[in-house]
């Protein structure tokens, strides 16, 4: 009987990767992985397994999410263990729960194997804590991949105006937005934020700023990129470690 393995590959750092997904890695018949896998982690599947890409960039899908779905169902059909991965964690805006659902609505055996996501491993990379004493005590992920034409946003931004740390994933290129639509709730300008891209890997970079000035310092940087809100990014100074 097949098996599915939605499996998160973690934030970029190959050694950041779970001893169990290495092991079904290792093992699959076939490997359908995104654009923000290591590609090294590639080099670890035996000389058999077939990999499929099925890479998502802005504006330019290899394949729509609904033919992702079927493709991993036919996988199925046809391997005995098939390994789905995802960048950083699948449930995490990986769009796994879908894919998951998918599989039961068909009778296909399939297990999640939890990876560590970029939300909290990126910002550990470039010394920024997203919760510390006396400064946060919670902290929020939100998607910055909203359209900004949607007629109603399904992004509560009117409760960012208190200090928990906000962390916008796969929002860069709507950065101008998130900023302006921040400052104009009334964060003020000055509050501290972050870029950093290509986090956790030897190509990461981190450019630090507040909302009126964040947009022009980190202009150009290249893809992914992550958007830390909040007092914890003025403690990079003394804890980044990461070179």
């Amino acid at each position: 009987m097949s098996t599915v393995y939605l499996t998160g590959a973690g934030p970029g750092d190959v050694e950041l990767l779970t001893l169990k997904a290495v092991r079904v890695i290792q093992n699959a018949d076939v490997l359908i992985y995104d654009r923000l896998v290591n590609p090294e982690i590639l080099t670890m599947v035996k000389a058999s397994c077939d990999l499929i890409y099925v890479g998502k960039e802005d504006k330019k899908h290899t394949l729509p999410q609904n033919e992702i779905n079927e493709l991993i169902y036919q996988a199925s059909l046809k391997y005995e263990n098939i390994v789905r991965l995802k960048g950083g964690d699948p449930f995490v805006f990986g769009r796994g729960g879908e894919e998951a659902l998918y599989l039961q609505e068909r009778d296909i055996k399939f297990e999640i194997i939890p990876g560590i996501s970029s939300a909290i491993a990126v910002p550990a990379y470039a010394g920024i804590p997203v919760t510390h004493r006396g400064i946060t005590t919670s902290f929020r992920v939100v998607t910055g991949h909203e359209n900004p034409k949607k007629k109603i946003s399904q992004i509560e931004w009117e409760s960012f105006l208190n200090d928990e740390t906000i962390v916008f994933l796969m929002g860069y290129h709507n950065i101008e937005l998130i900023c302006s639509k921040l400052i104009g709730l009334g964060k003020r300008k000055d509050y501290p934020c972050a870029v950093i891209s290509k986090g956790t890997t030897n190509e990461q970079e981190v450019i630090t700023g507040t909302l009126d000035n964040i947009i022009e310092k980190s202009k150009g940087l290249p893809t992914p990129a992550m958007i830390i809100i909040g007092e914890v990014v003025t403690l990079r100074d003394k804890i980044k470690w990461f070179k």
